[in-house]
């Protein structure tokens, strides 16, 4: 039974891979891991940008940098300064700017995605497991993701941006804006990859729940081996 079912996964994978020179088929295994990454990253992409999508997740929601207690601790001073309502208010508009971050985001997602090769596409469909194609999509991507939201976040921090906040921030922690900033860029931008790289486990867990012939035909496909 085991032999059959081994058999029959490998013969619909290499059908799969032979559907990029045959017509006829239909399918392609390159094809099936960008569909895969595609609804993934909209997937993430729709939950973040939604009002409290970063605030509201147990996985997502962007932490103070460690000088503002962002980790439990803090000099005395920015305890002192951003004590209640005001590091509230703050904790709050970081999350709220990395969701208008995340609005930037798709467009350079969605080019990356097009350049998923044959190769990657053999690669990670055999990864079973892991988030391989949000591992590699990452990988391809380098510093793209991060400078692409960073001027949403920028513009999402502004309402910060005034002399007396500014300087009490630097004053209390040796943070200015931009350092504020880019912390909270680069914490959206691992986010990111987190929420894409969950959906796509729970795809391959589940691919008849997609809907999609050819990401069902691949991942079960994959599983079968």
């Amino acid at each position: 039974m085991e032999r059959r079912q081994f058999l029959s996964g490998s013969s619909a994978l290499a059908l799969l891979l032979l559907g990029g020179c045959s017509q006829g088929l239909g399918y392609s295994l390159t094809e099936a891991i960008r569909r895969l990454l595609s609804l993934s990253s909209q997937r993430a992409l729709a939950r973040l940008m939604a009002p409290g999508g970063f605030y509201d997740s147990q996985v997502a929601r962007i932490t103070l940098p460690d000088q503002l207690g962002g980790n439990g601790t803090g000099s005395m001073i920015s305890r002192v300064l951003l004590n209640g309502l005001v590091r509230d208010r703050l904790l709050r508009q970081v999350n709220r700017a990395a969701e208008r971050g995340a609005e930037r985001a798709a467009p350079v997602i969605a080019d990356a995605i097009l350049s998923t090769s044959p190769q990657d596409a053999a690669a990670i469909i055999k990864a079973a497991g892991t988030p391989a194609a949000t591992n590699l999509l990452r990988q391809h991507m380098g510093n793209t993701l991060v400078a692409a939201i960073l001027p949403g976040i920028d513009e999402g921090l502004r309402v910060f941006d005034n002399e007396v906040v500014t300087e009490a921030l630097r004053a209390a922690t040796g943070i200015n804006f931009a350092g504020l900033r880019d912390d909270v860029t680069r914490k959206a931008s691992d986010a990111i990859y987190a929420e894409i790289g969950r959906e796509e486990m729970a795809i391959r867990a589940d691919p008849r729940s997609t809907g999609d012939p050819m990401l069902i035909a691949a991942l079960t496909a994959a599983s079968a081996l």
